[in-house]
C-alpha cells in the first residue's frame, strides 16, 4: 500500500513512523465500499486502545535503534481530545447480575473480580459504577459487565441448575387459525413453500411495485439486494424464473413473510410497517401430466377458487384492479366484509416476458391476519321438503359485475332462498350494446312445508323489484 515511493530500500536513510487512532465508525464498510482493505483498516474498524498510540511509537522507535541503529527525531503529537472515545461508566446491579448468573456472588467478590482485569469499580448505593479502560471496546452495557463476571468466576463454578417454573395451558380459540394451519392447507391443495430473502433487487420494486423510492439497505450483502420488499410477489416470479431455466414449467409455490412499507411520519425505526402477508403463484398446467384429462394450463379461475378455499366459508368480493404487476384486465382487488386485504390476478405481460416467466402465471397476496380469522361452523337442519328453482335473467350495464347484482339480489332475499348462483352470461345479438344478461338460478327451500307457486312467484318478483330500483336492471325478455 502506497506505491515504490513510500517503500523502504537498502538506501533507505530516514523512516517516519505515525501511530494514530480513527473512530471505528469513520472506518467500518469504507474499506469494503472501495474494495481496499488492510491490516490497518481491519483494525480500526473493529476498535483500538486510543491510549496506545504514542507507548506504541515509542516502542518501535525503541526496536528500531536497538537493531538498526541511528538516532531518533522529535515526536509531533496531534490531539483532539473531544473526538476520543468517553469512557462512561457502566451501571452494575449486583441483584439482577446475581438472578441471571443464578450464583450467589456477593459485592465486594463482584468488585474484585472486576478489577483484575483492570475495570475502574466504584459502590453508587445499590449500584457498582463500572469505568473500563481504553482497550476495553466490547464493554458498554449492563449485560457485557454480567458475562464478564461469568468468565472471571468461572463457567464451570456456575451451578447447572435447570430453571422450574408452573405451565399454564391456554385456551387456543376456535375462531382463529394458526399460520400452520394456512400452510396445510395450501399444501394440501399441491402448493409448496418457499422463503426468500426480505432484501430484493431494486428492478423488482420498480417494476412489479412501481416504487421509485424503495427502503434501501445501509450495507447490503450483495448488489442485488439492496432494497427491502415491499410484496411477496417478484420473489415468487423469480422462484419460478428459477424453475424454469430446470425445465419446471409446473410451478405452484406460496410464501408467508414480512414485507416493508414507509409510514407518513418518516422515523428511522418507527417508521416502518411491516405486515405480514401470504403470496400465492400457479404457472403452468394446472394438473401433472396424465392421462385421464387434458392438459389445461392455469388460470385466473383455479388461483381464485384456491383464494377462496383459503378463506372459506367466509365470502369475498372483488372489484377490478390496476396493478403495475398485474395483467390490466385480469386483476382484483380482494375484498372481505367490504375491506381491501389483498389483490388477484396474473402477472403482466410485460413481465412476464422480460423476465421469461412463461404462460400466464396467476398469484394472489392477501393479508396473513386475514387469512387466519375463522368462521365457527353453524349447524342448521337439512330439509326433507323439496327444492324449488327458478331462473333470473336481468338486463345490466356492462359496467355492472355479476358479484354486484348478486349481493344485491342477496340483500331482497327472504330466509327460504338458500342459494343463487350465476350460471350464464351473454351479450351480443338481441340485446343493447351497452348491457349484458346475467343468469341466476335462485333456490329455495323450506325445513316444514312445501313451497306453493304464489311465495315462488312472490319472492322473485321481490327480487327483480329490488334489482331494478338498486342497479336499474330490467328483467330480460320484458318489454322486448
Amino acid at each position: 500500500m502506497g506505491g515504490e515511493d513510500s517503500g523502504i530500500t537498502l538506501a533507505t536513510s530516514e523512516v517516519f513512523l505515525e501511530s494514530a487512532f480513527f473512530a471505528p465508525d469513520a472506518i467500518a464498510g469504507r474499506a469494503r465500499a472501495h474494495g481496499f482493505g488492510s491490516d490497518a483498516s481491519h483494525r480500526f474498524e473493529r476498535g483500538v486502545d486510543f491510549d496506545l498510540a504514542r507507548p506504541a511509537i515509542e516502542r518501535a522507535t525503541a526496536l528500531i535503534l536497538e537493531i538498526c541503529g541511528g538516532a531518533a527525531g522529535p515526536v509531533e503529537e496531534a490531539v483532539s481530545v473531544s473526538d476520543l472515545p468517553q469512557r462512561k461508566a457502566v451501571s452494575l446491579r449486583p441483584a439482577r447480575a446475581r438472578r441471571v448468573l443464578g450464583v450467589d456472588l456477593d459485592d465486594l467478590t463482584m468488585q474484585s473480580l472486576l478489577k483484575r482485569v483492570h475495570l475502574d469499580v466504584r459502590k453508587d448505593g445499590d449500584r457498582l459504577l463500572v469505568t473500563p479502560p481504553s482497550f476495553r471496546f466490547d464493554i458498554e452495557i449492563e449485560e457485557d459487565l454480567i458475562e464478564e463476571l461469568a468468565r472471571l468466576h468461572g463457567y464451570d463454578n456456575i451451578p447447572a441448575v435447570a430453571p422450574q417454573g408452573s405451565l399454564v395451558m391456554l385456551e387456543r380459540s376456535e375462531s382463529g387459525r394458526t399460520p400452520w394451519d394456512v400452510r396445510h392447507l395450501l399444501a394440501g391443495r399441491g402448493f409448496q413453500e418457499v422463503v426468500n430473502f426480505a432484501f430484493v433487487e431494486d428492478a423488482w420494486e420498480r417494476d412489479f411495485c412501481a416504487n421509485e423510492d424503495p427502503i434501501r439497505l445501509a450495507n447490503p450483502i450483495a448488489s442485488q439486494m439492496s432494497v427491502m420488499r415491499s410484496s411477496l410477489i417478484p420473489g415468487l416470479a423469480a422462484n419460478l424464473a428459477t424453475n424454469r431455466k430446470r425445465q419446471q414449467n409446473r410451478v405452484r409455490v406460496f410464501e408467508l413473510g414480512r414485507c416493508f412499507e414507509r409510514k407518513a411520519d418518516g422515523q428511522p425505526v418507527a417508521g416502518f410497517h411491516q405486515p405480514m402477508r401470504l403470496a400465492v403463484l400457479a404457472a403452468g398446467p394446472v394438473l401433472p401430466e396424465q392421462w385421464g384429462t387434458d392438459a389445461r394450463a392455469v388460470d385466473f379461475y383455479d388461483v381464485k377458487a384456491d383464494l377462496e378455499a383459503l378463506f372459506a366459508p367466509r365470502e369475498l368480493s372483488f372489484e377490478r384492479l390496476s396493478d403495475p404487476a398485474l395483467h390490466p384486465g385480469r386483476a382484483a382487488t380482494v375484498l372481505l366484509d367490504g375491506r381491501r386485504v389483498g389483490v388477484l390476478g396474473e402477472l403482466h405481460p410485460v413481465w412476464v416476458q422480460a423476465y421469461d416467466l412463461g404462460p400466464a402465471p396467476v398469484v394472489f397476496e392477501v393479508e396473513l391476519d386475514a387469512a387466519l380469522l375463522a368462521v365457527l361452523p353453524v349447524s342448521g337442519e337439512i330439509s326433507k321438503m323439496p327444492a324449488v328453482a327458478r331462473d333470473l335473467a336481468l338486463l345490466v350495464s356492462h359496467e355492472v359485475s355479476a358479484a354486484r347484482v348478486r349481493s344485491v339480489l342477496l340483500e331482497a332475499a327472504p330466509a327460504l332462498v338458500s342459494e343463487i348462483s350465476l350460471f350464464d352470461m351473454y351479450h351480443g345479438k338481441g340485446i343493447d350494446p351497452d348491457k349484458k344478461s346475467l343468469a341466476f338460478r335462485v333456490l329455495m327451500q323450506d325445513t316444514q312445508r312445501t313451497l306453493e307457486d304464489a311465495e315462488v312467484d312472490a319472492v322473485m318478483l321481490a327480487l327483480v323489484r329490488h334489482a331494478e330500483l338498486t342497479l336499474g336492471a330490467r328483467l330480460r325478455g320484458a318489454g322486448e
